[in-house]
């Protein structure tokens, strides 16, 4: 009896101590937190964008009614190209049509430069620059809101489907964490299920979760079970793309015309069928202060347009002068002063585009030269102009490569001339060719991870340097090179020497070798040969285009090549059927031998 009596005390025990057990370990590991607290530990104005809460040293400021971010924020998580002059104390706005500026203080601010008055202006609290979000609203498409209960300001994009939820039952929470351990931040007991405070934006999902932001713009973790999806928002339809001006059908030929001097030599010219865009050189910025040589010449633009051309107008810099253009392209009133020019010339001449060709620039003045293009771009665009920019290929360690950000710059512009030539510059010490078939194609491969083909036109050169090679009392030979010849000059050049062109397939041109006062001259042809590869690769990557250096290097048998593969061919595959041997295959008319 005793024994029985020890065993039910000793299986009672154990029997407790298992429910005391279970029921602590399910306190401690399932028992729903019934803990409310405070979702933000903090006194200062919270920004939360979209399903993100953003901490920065500098919250936003509610002042008057008006909402204010500082400066860096909104570079950071809202615009990547504001810009801010310190000098002019002036912020600087650039959307795809819009240029807006608005200096610290002032309620005077500017719409592609017609004035506008701000209900609150930029200004400096602490030495940090506050803008007033809800101003720029409408062109970042954001919608801005402030909410006093929970001191929390909240911005959504306006192009985002937002997917819109609401509790199931008044016993529904919302918690810190994805798991019910974690405290609630908000309870809808006593609530309107349907009311705009039981609203609720869904944003990220997970097997039995939801990431959450409710109507006071609390981010947390809500059940799926506890909640139910009625609704989809979006502020906005996508924005369509911009109805470009209207353009030649096919493959785009812009060529560039050198019209460094007074000429009418072009009213000679008979119309070339494998051109459709002249872009004559007729704008250089001359100095610091940033006033444009003129050489623009209206009979020419007539000529053009009666021609069925298009004229985008190159407008540089001065090559020379490095420190020059720094000067202009970080100091905003010079900006502004050359794209006031340009825009005055452009509407003179009737212009159908502007191509801007900035060279030679410091590395450290990439951001100012984007900053440049951004504001320019959406006054032509006012205009209705097109759009252009050229950059150097990428990958190189020199100033010539690194000045260009082409990711920014095409999201920019309409178009983005890629120069791959000059592959052996004119300093060269070592004879080479202008540019090499594998060479360009490798490039364009590289900025394709940049710009979009649709944008992009393949610069092609016309030009031939004629290296001379000498050879020192050791053997070593160096290379020099004179000015570059066109095709006309190249091809009378191998008739005077007696010269035999032969065929490269590494560079796809043909090269000429030849001795004349004890110096070996050597050329690696570019001609309608070279073009002819050069000018598939636009079919092979779907590019825009071509973009050619330049009108006074061609022959006709250029123009005509051009024709017949950017405008008569549709596609690589009948490239490479009909036309992919010709310049090995076919009669090559360069040799006094022949």
């Amino acid at each position: 009896m005793k024994k029985d009596i020890f065993i039910f005390i000793v299986i009672l025990i154990v029997v407790t101590g298992l429910a005391a057990g279970a029921a602590t370990f399910y306190n401690k590991y399932f028992k729903p937190n019934e803990v409310f607290v405070s979702c933000y530990d903090t006194a200062d104005t919270v920004l939360v964008i979209e399903g993100d809460v953003i901490s920065e040293n500098n919250p936003p400021v509610v002042r008057d009614g008006q909402i204010l971010l500082p400066f860096d924020t909104i570079k950071k998580y809202i615009d990547p190209y504001i810009w801010w002059d310190e000098a002019l104390q002036k912020v600087t706005v650039t959307t795809s049509d819009k240029v807006i500026k608005m200096e610290t203080d002032k309620l005077d601010a500017y719409i592609n430069n017609e004035p506008i008055e701000l209900k609150f202006p930029a200004t400096q609290i602490d030495g940090v620059v506050y803008l007033p979000i809800e101003f720029l609203a409408s062109f970042y498409k954001i919608n801005v809101r402030y909410s006093s209960s929970s001191n929390v300001v909240i911005i959504d994009r306006q192009d985002v489907i937002h997917r819109i939820g609401y509790p199931v039952s008044t016993g529904a929470v919302v918690r810190k964490g994805r798991n019910v351990r974690y405290p609630i931040i908000k309870k809808f007991e006593g609530m309107n299920l349907n009311s705009e405070d039981s609203k609720i934006y869904i944003f990220e999902e997970y097997d039995k979760w939801y990431k959450v932001r409710t109507a006071e713009g609390y981010i947390g973790y809500i059940r799926k079970e506890d909640i139910v999806i009625k609704s989809y928002e979006i502020g906005i339809m996508p924005e369509k793309i911009r109805e470009r001006p209207k353009l030649p059908e096919g493959k785009i030929s812009l060529v560039w015309d050198q019209m460094y001097s007074p000429t009418k030599a072009y009213l000679e010219r008979k119309r070339e069928e494998g051109i459709d865009v002249m872009s004559p050189t007729w704008f250089q910025v001359a100095n610091r202060d940033g006033e444009l040589i003129n050489r623009a010449d209206p009979q020419y633009v007539e000529w053009a347009h009666r021609n069925g051309y298009q004229v985008w107008a190159l407008v540089a810099n001065d090559f020379s002068n490095i420190d020059d253009t720094s000067e202009i392209l970080n100091n905003g009133l010079k900006r502004e002063y050359v794209i006031k020019q340009i825009l005055a010339f452009a509407a003179l001449y009737e212009l159908d585009g502007i191509n801007i060709d900035f060279e030679n620039i410091y590395k450290s003045d990439k951001d100012a030269f984007t900053q440049f293009v951004r504001e320019l771009t959406p006054l032509l665009r006012e205009q209705g102009l097109v759009v252009s920019v050229d950059v150097t290929v990428p990958g190189g360690s020199d100033t010539w490569s690194l000045c260009y950000d082409r990711k920014a710059l095409a999201e920019t512009v309409d178009y983005v001339c890629l120069m791959t030539y000059d592959q052996t510059w004119a300093g060269s010490r070592v004879a080479g060719s202008t540019a090499q078939i594998g060479w360009v194609e490798e490039n364009v491969k590289k900025t394709l991870k940049e710009v979009p083909a649709e944008k992009l036109l393949l610069g092609i050169p016309l030009y031939t340097r004629l290296w001379e090679e000498t050879a020192d009392e050791n053997g070593k030979i160096t290379a020099k090179t004179g000015k570059a010849l066109s095709i006309n000059a190249a091809e009378l050049l191998i008739r005077e020497n007696n010269a035999v062109p032969v065929w490269d397939s590494e560079s796809g041109q043909y090269v000429v070798t030849f001795e004349k006062d004890n110096k070996t001259y050597k050329m690696w042809l570019e001609n309608e040969y070279s073009v002819n590869l050069k000018s598939s690769l636009v079919h092979k990557y779907n590019l825009a285009g071509t973009a050619t250096w330049s009108h006074n290097f061609a022959n006709d048998s250029v123009w005509a090549v051009y024709d017949r593969n950017l405008k008569k061919t549709s596609h690589y595959e009948e490239w490479k059927s009909n036309f992919a041997s010709l310049a090995e295959t076919g009669k090559v008319e360069l040799s006094a031998a022949q």
